[in-house]
């Protein structure tokens, strides 16, 4: 017997321990996944092992997002608040104030382009300066009006005839280029994801495509090098990822994900939309071969009326149908980027709400010839969270606070004062006089500090001192 069951129950509070962190200097970071079916904010904190702990967690059932977009902005909105105030609920000591969102939908689309710089000053090593102005130039990239920019992404670099620099920095040469990854999306759609979070009175530190954001929540340095594609199945939209020898090759959305099997299910069997979500969770399954053909659900009747029997064969064939069309599209991809049945040693990672259902890794490796696994968000998680957020639905806002740690991690190495072992770490000792303090000169520093420079900064603070020190003698 399966039972009525309605989305409109309150949230439950979800407890989340607050770990000790009274030596940890790291940002709290949030990610706010805005999806079909459901929006999470899920603010995480890294500690001294590099694992994030998770500070907060909020959920609330999504109405104004279908396909990965945002349309209805008023009701999107509501379920942020909704998501904010659970999450504010599991820990009231925190403060939220930015967030980074992921992005999907059938508007997403990615283009490759090429851009070299001849370098001003070759005898100097590449800096991050240089790279960094090889990476904005893209953005200068000609697209389709009505299009936006949301990341460039570079892939391999070459320094001069040197081909396949996964890092120049540090590398000497007259030019410098590299192969990017530009991912493009409507403006109007970003524009209603942007006006959502800031009519919530938040501040989008980020937009990040989700299946990038997947990625990093569920890959590990052996599946970057192997070459994996992961297909992160939501309600809306199914997102690929793809990469190879350590290189992002592809990205797609593919437009159907698990709210299309509901509605086949509800189409199919002539049931109501819950009963559809729930016969998939409860009896679902991506083969029909492995369904029993004598087992059957009944269904309550609707105001008096005979119940219904749905055999489990028939919602599983409904299921598998819709399923193989997504795994199609999967294997289409990876034929477009070259990257057949032989070449990615890592398989296929499944993760997403719609991964969890029975037999979809069977299915999965039938359609496209490759091992698939499903996966989870907990690699990077801290000990003792949780059980909740180890599931892959919450793979993305997982990656999201991820993401965001990857871009603060960058921003920190960039200006990174030299190490000195003095006690002042960002001053140059120059002398020291008889019964006085040491004496110390300022050095500014910009992350990668060559010696020259070094050298001009310190030539320059000495000039300055016996400057003060004449100075001194006349007055």
């Amino acid at each position: 017997m399966i039972t009525e069951t309605t989305n409109n129950k309150p949230e439950v509070e979800i407890p989340v321990s607050e770990p000790q962190v009274s030596k940890n200097s790291n940002p709290i970071i949030v990610g706010l996944d805005i999806g079909t079916t459901k929006i999470a904010a899920i603010a995480g904190r890294k500690n001294e092992f590099g694992k994030l702990e998770i500070l907060g967690f909020g959920r609330a059932n999504s109405s104004g997002v279908q396909h990965g977009m945002v349309l209805n902005i008023d009701q999107t909105i509501k379920a942020i608040e909704q998501a904010l105030q659970n999450c504010y609920a599991s820990n009231p000591n925190l403060e939220i104030n930015e967030v980074y969102v992921g992005i999907a939908g059938h508007h997403i689309k990615s283009l490759q382009t090429r851009g070299d710089i001849v370098r001003q000053n070759n005898e100097d090593e590449i800096s991050q300066r240089e790279i960094d102005q090889l990476i904005g130039d893209q953005f200068k990239t000609y697209i389709p009006a009505g299009d936006q920019i949301i990341d460039v992404i570079p892939q391999e670099f070459t320094v001069d005839n040197f081909h396949n620099i996964p890092n120049p920095i540090g590398y000497s040469g007259v030019k410098v280029g590299a192969n990017f990854h530009i991912i493009t999306g409507d403006k109007n759609a970003i524009r209603n994801i942007n006006r959502s979070v800031e009519k919530s009175k938040l501040k989008v530190k980020d937009l990040v495509l989700q299946p990038l954001a997947s990625a990093a929540a569920v890959m590990c340095e052996h599946d970057l090098e192997a070459g994996v594609a992961i297909v992160d199945i939501g309600g809306g939209t199914t997102d690929l990822a793809v990469f190879y020898e350590g290189i992002l090759k592809h990205t797609a959305v593919i437009p159907f994900g698990g709210e299309n099997i509901t509605s086949d299910i509800k189409m199919g069997l002539g049931v109501l939309r819950t009963q559809a979500e729930q016969m998939k969770v409860q009896f679902g399954s991506a083969l029909s071969d492995e369904a029993k053909s004598n087992a059957f659900i009944t269904i309550p009747g609707i105001r008096g009326m005979q119940p219904k029997e749905i055999s489990v064969k028939n919602l599983a064939n409904i299921i598998q149908a819709r399923m193989s069309e997504i795994m199609d599209f999967v294997s289409y991809h990876l034929k477009q980027v070259g990257l057949d049945n032989r070449m990615l040693n890592g398989g296929i990672i499944l993760t997403g709400g719609g991964s969890q259902l029975k037999h979809l890794i069977q299915l999965t490796e039938y359609v496209t010839g490759l091992n698939a696994r499903i996966g989870f968000p907990n690699e990077h998680l801290a000990s003792g969270h949780i059980d909740e957020l180890a599931k892959p639905m919450y793979s993305t806002c997982i990656g999201l606070i991820l993401k965001g740690y990857n871009v603060y991690e960058n921003s920190q190495n960039k200006f990174r004062t030299i190490e000195i072992p003095e006690p002042i770490a960002d001053q140059v000792p120059v002398f020291e006089i008889a019964d006085e303090k040491p004496i110390f000169i300022p050095v500014k520093t910009n992350g990668r500090k060559n010696l020259k420079s070094f050298l001009d900064s310190f030539k320059t603070g000495l000039i300055d001192l016996f400057k003060e020190e004449e100075d001194r003698k006349f007055n």
